[in-house]
């Protein structure tokens, strides 16, 4: 377990300035004299509605300032190494219904900032800053907004920088990490608890909602997966709202947001305490897959050639169990285990549960890496999830049985013995080291 005593400093705001202006240098950007300026998401009201919406801070914005304050920007002086954020002023009609905001002196101690003025100034200072490029995003930038004066604007290029920086953690940033995987471990343990007397999906969700708000986290990483029995099956299930009778296991795919940074967990286990045994040989299965994985992990493995070998576990496993029948390597070759594990190995992770950088091609005509959402080889510090899967869903495991080319490697009579089982995950984050790795997720496994 990583050590998140560095949480009790500043968010390295100003690293990740210089990080993302070295990156842009090194591409061919000309930052002499030049601004990163940067908005923070706005406060928004829900439709048809006077009520303040959900709020959740851009990810660009913090990852240059730490702020997690609505209505705020920033300005980044490349030349002077000198960062200015701003924030909202006193509203007085507003303070008597949500009180007084954080004030500039009081940001300036919390922030990794030069300075802090309130966000009625920001026009003024951007015009009173020297010439040079302003570097924006486009599609995040304020009509209100002036940057006539400057010698050019780009758009784009600074999206692109913060992303592929975002790829490789600092020690802050992982300590971030660790943070939420720790609340998201406490919050699986509360539903293993609660799954003994659950009676409906919803109240295993209740049961991690309500921990990770206890334990401080308000935010979650994504919508949780509650899925029990053959709802299991579904990759993305977040009905939660079927009762847990007569269904042998339930998948949770569920994590904490901590400060911006996400988690990301799955554990399947068995809802009456004891796996079938259907249930047990696609478990130990998926936990072979995920530990030979972890064997290849470090600085530079190509994540292709890792996703290649979990399905080769899983088809040296589904032979064994009868599943599949034929030569592994004409299985391999012709995809057949696409239909048992149809997604990709891990992402990365860090602000976004889906995090920047993975370079992705949605459009592989080959189906074993159409859903890799990483591409290519993997940096020491960089995190990453190892999400194996096996899964017995109709909806593709049909259509596998009937294709007479596919169709031949299938035990069709074997298969009918596991719908019951609807799917296997399971899912640690890991952090990518020069000659291995560490694993950050602390919630207990079967």
């Amino acid at each position: 377990m990583a050590s998140t005593d560095i949480l009790s400093g500043k968010y390295p705001a100003k690293k990740h300035a210089r990080k993302v202006t070295d990156y842009l240098k090194e591409n061919g950007y000309n930052v002499k004299n030049a601004i990163i300026y940067l908005e923070g998401q706005k406060t928004h009201n829900k439709e048809d509605n006077d009520e303040v919406g959900p709020f959740r801070q851009r990810r660009y914005f913090y990852y240059l300032s730490g702020c997690e304050l609505p209505d705020s920007y920033l300005a980044y002086q490349v030349g002077s190494d000198y960062l200015t954020l701003f924030i909202p002023p006193i509203d007085e009609d507003s303070v008597i219904w949500s009180g007084l905001p954080l004030m500039p002196k009081e940001a300036l101690e919390k922030y990794d900032v030069d300075n802090c003025q309130t966000s009625d100034f920001v026009n003024d200072f951007m015009e009173r800053t020297p010439e040079g490029d302003v570097f924006i995003i486009s599609e995040q930038r304020s009509p209100h907004a002036k940057l006539l004066r400057f010698n050019h604007t780009n758009g784009t290029a600074v999206k692109k920088a913060i992303e592929e920086c975002r790829v490789v953690k600092d020690d802050y940033e992982i300590a971030l990490l660790q943070k939420a995987n720790d609340v998201s471990a406490v919050a699986h343990k509360a539903i293993v608890e609660a799954a003994k007397s659950a009676k409906n999906e919803c109240e295993v969700e209740a049961a991690f909602v309500s921990k990770t708000i206890a334990c401080g986290c308000h935010d979650l990483a994504y919508h949780p997966i509650a899925a029990s029995g053959t709802n299991a099956a579904t990759l993305h299930y977040v009905k939660n709202d079927e009762p847990l009778a007569g269904r042998l296991n339930l998948l949770v795919d569920a994590a904490a947001e901590y400060s911006c940074y996400c988690a990301d967990v799955t554990r399947t286990f068995p809802i009456s305490g004891t796996f079938s045994k259907e249930s047990k040989i696609i478990y130990d299965i998926v936990d072979e897959m995920q530990q030979s994985c972890f064997g290849m992990l470090k600085a530079g493995v190509l994540w292709e050639s890792v996703h290649e070998k979990a399905h080769r576990v899983a088809i040296k496993g589904l032979k064994a169990a009868g599943i599949l029948v034929g030569d592994d390597n004409e299985i391999f070759e012709k995809r057949v285990s696409v239909a048992f594990f149809p997604h990709g190995l891990g992402h990365y992770l860090g602000m976004d549960t889906h995090d920047t950088g993975g370079k992705a091609n949605y459009q592989d005509e080959d189906p074993m890496f159409r859903y890799l959402r990483v591409r290519g080889t993997v940096p020491a510090g960089s995190v990453i999830t190892v999400e194996p899967g096996i899964y017995f869903c109709r909806f593709i495991v049909d259509p596998a049985i009937q294709n007479p080319v596919l169709g031949k490697f299938i035990d069709e009579k074997v298969v009918e013995n596991f719908w019951e089982v609807g799917g296997v995950r399971i899912e640690d984050d890991v952090v990518i080291t020069d000659d291995g790795y560490k694993n950050l997720t602390t919630a207990p496994k079967i």
